[in-house]
């Protein structure tokens, strides 16, 4: 079984979601966080359903929970967390998957 890890993090920011400052905390969040070694697969999400009412996700790969425990620790994560998420992000909802089957 592949030990890849798939993190994803669905969010609501304070900002309108069609505001400049949500367009500029999504690409801000992209550039930064894919500066990160171990992260594959980015990805930056826009909710289209209406059975939930998050607004956007981030979702990456890792190769392994080494590579994974790295990311969280790493400065320009801590960094954007910090100075971005806590004062931008008004709820979410993370999680981490591995393949089961």
């Amino acid at each position: 079984m592949k030990q890849d890890i798939r993190h994803m993090v669905m969010f609501n920011l304070k900002h309108d979601r069609h505001s400049p400052q949500a367009i500029k905390f999504l690409t801000d969040g992209k550039n930064t966080l894919t500066q990160i070694p171990g992260v594959k697969q980015f990805e930056v999400l826009t909710q289209i359903s209406a059975k939930n009412d998050y607004h956007f996700g981030f979702s990456m790969m890792f190769e392994n929970q080494a590579a994974y425990e790295a990311y969280n620790q790493h400065p320009l994560h801590v960094a954007f967390v910090n100075e971005r998420w806590k004062a931008e992000v008004t709820r979410f909802l993370e999680m981490d998957f591995q393949q089961a089957l």
